[in-house]
């Protein structure tokens, strides 16, 4: 198998036409307890990862936003908040069981009118050049077979003055941190996930495909690459999360 034709899942070098299918067998069988494992997982320090990421984007009332990898739709309920009834919130996955209960979350909290649902692959946005104002992705970026394909779609379909927020795991900064996070992420991880979700496989993955993720400084270039200007990086909890925020001008 050629470099070209593969990609890794986990550690795993799998042909790359495979990876999208493993992946969605992935969250197929972690659906129904995304929420519940994320809190666990994270002592629900997720909730201020991603309320830290919505500062950032700077949402402004009318606003069209594109959240890819949605999940149960975190930030999308908030930004269908923040653009207010001209505004629009695309909420989508390439997960249709996890954009299924993304959908029925957000109709228990009362969104109707500003969102809209759409699967769709990051590789390939089926939107218009220069549409949105805002795209979003979190944690669902390490998850993409060719990250540079969807970071160049998300450039193309920006609007000039647009922006992208990449909220993903990345690389923590010191080696004693780093030594703890890969005790937690190879020993604790899997035993939760049998014991919560019984599905031990899923979150080995989970902590191999954080390994596998490009560091802050790589996917910094890689949002240079795709067309981003001045993009930054905002390290959370010592880099076991970053924020790449990048813009179209």
């Amino acid at each position: 198998m050629s470099e070209r034709d593969s990609t890794h899942f986990g550690f795993k070098t799998v042909p790359s036409g495979d990876k999208a299918s493993l992946v969605r067998g992935v969250f197929d069988s972690v659906a129904n307890k995304y929420d519940l494992m994320n809190d666990l997982m994270s002592f629900g320090v997720h909730r201020l990862w991603k309320r830290f990421a919505i500062e950032l984007a700077g949402v402004r009332t009318g606003q069209v936003i594109l959240d890819l990898a949605s999940g149960t739709g975190d930030l999308a309920d908030r930004f269908a908040g923040l653009v207010g009834p001209q505004g629009l919130v695309v909420m989508s996955d390439i997960n249709a069981s996890m954009l299924s209960v993304g959908r029925d979350r957000m109709a228990d909290r009362g969104h109707v009118g500003n969102i809209a649902y759409a699967q769709i692959d990051a590789e390939q946005l089926p939107l218009a050049d220069d549409s949105l104002d805002l795209i979003t992705i979190a944690f669902g970026l390490r998850n993409v077979t060719h990250k540079e394909r969807a970071l160049q779609s998300m450039f193309r379909a920006l609007k000039p003055g647009g922006r992208a927020l990449v909220l993903e795991f990345s690389k923590p900064t010191s080696k004693p941190l780093q030594k703890i996070y890969d005790a937690y992420s190879f020993g604790v991880l899997p035993r939760m996930g049998r014991l919560v979700a019984n599905d031990p496989d899923s979150y080995r993955y989970l902590a191999e495909s954080i390994r596998m993720h490009p560091d802050q400084e790589t996917l910094k270039g890689m949002m240079e690459d795709a067309g981003f200007e001045r993009c930054d990086v905002h390290n959370l909890t010592g880099g076991i999360v970053a924020v790449h925020r990048g813009f179209k001008l």
